[in-house]
């Protein structure tokens, strides 16, 4: 498999990287129906443990079985599939190679006290990712939580030990915690800086949330209106994450959130390629559909990124 320019182009902004690491982010940028442009659509599959099951999968029971996320993303023809350790080991056999695999090495729960601090416990280690096959592995971080200092720690130790043994890193960076009432979760000056935190602490590919236009930090805000940094459109958004991620220079992906109109997501997907952004990593709002319909939904996806709708 030859890597077009554009990934090759993409691979070189990761200096002093492990050729292992590089061969697996570029695993991930050729596969697919997006395989070679630089565009990503991974498919992420922990709400089980985040949000429990039925909340998951009850709105289309097909997903309760691991191997239909599985046959999803692989028929869909996305770049990765994600998913925490036991999701990928229940088909990681049948499915070996058939698609590049990120395995979700920490993850929270919903049965916590409100008091408790934002945190995510380590549910699995790269050795886990090694023997499984994986491209990568995922890791959530919450700016804006007491608990975060040691997620930080955490993961630029998992990270360190990822990179020597050849496999990329996936750092899911959400806004969440004491410092940060609901708005303050998704305003822009907080999502610029949950981007820039993750690819200071070593991540490869990062995963954020869209913002809103909302400003939290009272400091930002001068910076804000004196530069008048551009914050109007969703598009004029994500390139201000763009920037925050090294200028470009890391891979950014999109989350989708909770389930929505299909006419939002395209949307959404149409201001992340307009802004720059690399692509999306959605769930619930394709696999809680009926597979026909989210194989439908993923494909409208691709051909926005190809710029053909």
């Amino acid at each position: 498999m030859k890597a077009t320019q554009t990934v090759r182009r993409i691979l070189a902004n990761y200096e002093g990287e492990t050729p292992g690491v590089k061969a697996r982010l570029c695993q991930m940028l050729m596969n697919g129906r997006l395989g070679g442009t630089g565009k990503m659509v991974i498919l992420p599959v922990d709400q089980g443990f985040e949000h429990g099951p039925a909340r998951s999968f009850a709105p289309n029971p097909a997903g309760y079985d691991p191997h239909y996320h599985y046959k999803l993303a692989i028929d869909a023809g996305l770049n990765a599939y994600a998913a925490p350790l036991g999701m990928l080991e229940a088909g990681a056999d049948t499915f070996a190679g058939q698609i590049p695999t990120i395995l979700k090495a920490n993850s929270a729960n919903s049965l916590m006290s409100s008091t408790a601090s934002k945190d995510q416990a380590v549910t699995a280690s790269v050795d886990d990712a090694l023997r499984l096959g994986c491209s990568a592995i995922g890791f959530t971080i919450y700016p804006g939580s007491d608990a975060a200092f040691g997620m930080f720690e955490e993961i630029v130790e998992m990270r360190k030990e990822a990179a020597a043994k050849g496999l990329a890193t996936v750092i899911w960076s959400y806004p969440r915690g004491e410092a940060l009432d609901k708005d303050g979760e998704t305003a822009i000056d907080i999502a610029a800086y949950a981007a820039q935190i993750a690819a200071l602490v070593g991540a490869h590919v990062i995963k954020i949330k869209l913002s809103t236009d909302h400003l939290s930090l009272k400091e930002a805000k001068a910076v804000y209106k004196d530069e008048e940094i551009d914050i109007a459109t969703q598009a004029a958004r994500v390139k201000h994450c763009m920037q925050a991620s090294f200028d470009g220079r890391r891979i950014v992906v999109f989350s989708g959130g909770a389930k929505k109109g299909a006419d939002g997501i395209y949307d959404d997907a149409r201001a992340i390629r307009d802004g720059g952004g690399n692509g999306s990593i959605i769930g619930r709002n394709t696999f809680q559909r009926p597979r026909e319909e989210a194989l439908e939904m993923l494909g409208k996806i691709v051909d926005i990124y190809k710029g053909k709708a």
